[in-house]
């Protein structure tokens, strides 16, 4: 049994309001539903996820606490963006281990940190291809920026894309050393193998 309550405010958030959770990024208030479960009232902002053809109930009490969150504003939005024309900091760990970190930032529904990764794992038409892992993640960042640039500049999803292309067109290329330094390490392993063979 549910009850649902239309143009209600709890805990800052109303209905009809455009927020970010976490794990799944931005998605509508559609309602304030009070239901009963095992004998207490508990009250759920239902928040659906168009995109991903999706409702989710969070408890109106834990808002907070499981990361529920405004949409970013106008300076947190330049502040992300002008992290995408900052360099990639790569760190040479393997791959699971930031695998995981990135993912972790993804998550976070930290509008800046998800901008880090789209910045790290972003690779201009010159540089080699990424890994599918390396590509899923990417992806997965770049889409939850692209929500919530498009609900907070009320723009389009694809002139939200074009406006953060824009700025990684901006980032420096780290192409040319990346490759140089590849190619001493091959250098270096053809010796190692010569100096075997003689």
């Amino acid at each position: 049994m549910s009850t649902v309550k239309k143009a209600a405010v709890r805990q800052g958030f109303k209905t009809g309001e455009y927020v970010v959770y976490p794990s799944h990024g931005v998605g509508q208030i559609t309602a304030i539903e009070e239901q009963e479960v095992a004998g207490f009232k508990l009250e759920l902002f239902v928040v659906s996820f168009s995109k991903d053809k999706m409702t989710l109930r969070v408890p109106t009490a834990k808002a907070a606490s499981v990361g529920l969150r405004k949409l970013a504003d106008g300076e947190a939005v330049a502040k992300a963006l002008a992290t995408l024309t900052g360099r990639a900091r790569v760190k040479r760990t393997m791959w699971s281990r930031r695998a995981q970190e990135y993912e972790a930032k993804i998550n976070s529904g930290d509008l800046v940190a998800i901008a880090e990764v789209v910045r790290d794992l972003y690779r201009s038409e010159a540089q080699p291809e990424q890994s599918y892992s390396e590509r899923q993640l990417y992806e997965a960042a770049l889409d939850r920026m692209v929500r919530e640039i498009a609900v907070v500049d009320d723009v389009t999803e694809i002139e939200a894309l074009k406006k953060i292309e824009g700025q990684l067109a901006k980032s420096p290329r780290r192409a040319g050393k990346a490759e140089a330094a590849e190619e001493s390490d091959l250098e270096g392993d053809n010796d190692d193998l010569q100096e075997e063979a003689a």
